[in-house]
């Protein structure tokens, strides 16, 4: 990315020398994304992050098709950035069904079907759960919509680079990821948006990514997603098993040494770094706290929202208590991650969880 700072700094769009080397590198990217994702090239639009990615498909693909119909289904435990667009579509007559998930996180693709109405145009189910990591069945969900003539969107911000994922067997017509969930660079992301799907550009201007999404590209940001792409090609197995090794070992560790505790969702179908647990008798905030003194970042729902302190929408959806959500904490781990690290969290959430009960009883 330095490099492309350096000697890639003209705009993409333009017909002289520095800008048609810098339109060479943005495709070389996107045919590295293209190939992870089984795709055309031409089915990459690249956008300034999941949120952008999520807001052009449901908004987008509402507008474009509004003449069909304007019911939308979604899950209720949603990405604020999925929610939030429905949100806004239904402040412009859209009407939207927002299905449940049982008590372990899951979304069936039976639920999903009996929220369908005549006048339905599209469904926007989420890959896997941000906070609890539920893998929801959104290839079964797809197949079935197909064959209704339905539009599907799912938010893959989680499972892109992480899951393999084949758009020839996902039927998706819609799918959003994000650069930095990889590894690459914050700011940069991309939708993919099938071959003959409708779907209206949100923010207007230029031409640029085959007219769905104006502005000149981030290049550097682009360049950078892709080589993190790249870096992780291949290796999706072998990274799931190392990371779902930490990921026990640290459930280990909390439920040997620490009473009173409960995993949130259930730990079938759930993304290989995803552990959120609840601490009865602690508030999740004051523990945050702790652990962050002691070089520790972890959350309490997602990260965008951690200033509202509010209890978590994903753990109220599946049925937790204010008290419970508000005591739960989500530790998100990586290949890079190491078992002592994990051994010296236990450590500190033993500390930690002691300190607060005691302080409050």
């Amino acid at each position: 990315m330095i490099g492309v700072i350096e000697n890639f700094y003209a705009n993409p769009s333009g017909s002289h020398g520095p800008g048609i080397k810098a339109k060479r590198i943005v495709s070389i990217a996107r045919a590295e994304i293209a190939s992870a994702l089984d795709c055309y090239e031409k089915e990459i639009i690249f956008t300034s992050g999941g949120t952008e990615s999520d807001n052009m498909a449901i908004i987008g693909a509402a507008l474009a098709n509004s003449d069909r119909g304007r019911h939308i289904v979604t899950s209720s435990f949603e990405h604020h950035a999925v929610l939030n667009s429905c949100k806004a579509l239904e402040k412009m007559g859209f009407r939207v069904t927002y299905v449940s998930p049982n008590s372990q996180g899951f979304i069936t693709k039976e639920s999903i079907e009996k929220a369908i109405r005549p006048d339905t145009i599209l469904v926007s189910v989420m890959h896997a759960n941000n906070e609890i990591g539920t893998i929801l069945p959104v290839y079964d969900i797809a197949e079935s919509l197909k064959a209704k003539g339905i539009l599907f969107h799912t938010d893959a911000v989680c499972t892109f680079g992480k899951l393999k994922i084949s758009m020839k067997e996902l039927k998706a017509d819609f799918l959003s990821a994000s650069s930095h969930k990889i590894n690459g660079p914050k700011g940069t992301g991309f939708l993919y948006v099938r071959r003959g799907a409708e779907i209206a550009p949100i923010i207007n201007g230029g031409s640029q990514e085959n007219n769905l999404r104006a502005g000149t590209e981030n290049v550097p940001g682009i360049v950078g997603f892709g080589g993190a792409v790249a870096a992780r090609k291949g290796k999706e197995d072998l990274n799931t098993e190392k990371v779902s090794g930490l990921r026990n070992l640290l459930l280990e560790g909390i439920m040997k040494e620490i009473p009173d505790v409960k995993v949130n969702g259930s730990l079938e179908n759930r993304m290989a770094g995803n552990l959120n647990v609840a601490f009865k008798g602690v508030v999740g905030t004051s523990l945050l706290i702790l652990l962050d003194g002691k070089g520790i970042c972890a959350s309490t729902g997602a990260s965008c929202n951690q200033a509202k302190q509010e209890p978590s929408h994903v753990l109220k959806a599946i049925g937790l208590s204010d008290e419970e959500a508000a005591s739960s904490i989500r530790f998100s781990l990586s290949e890079y991650n190491s078992e002592e690290e994990v051994r010296y969290v236990v450590d500190a959430l033993k500390d930690g969880v002691s300190y607060l009960r005691n302080i409050r009883s």
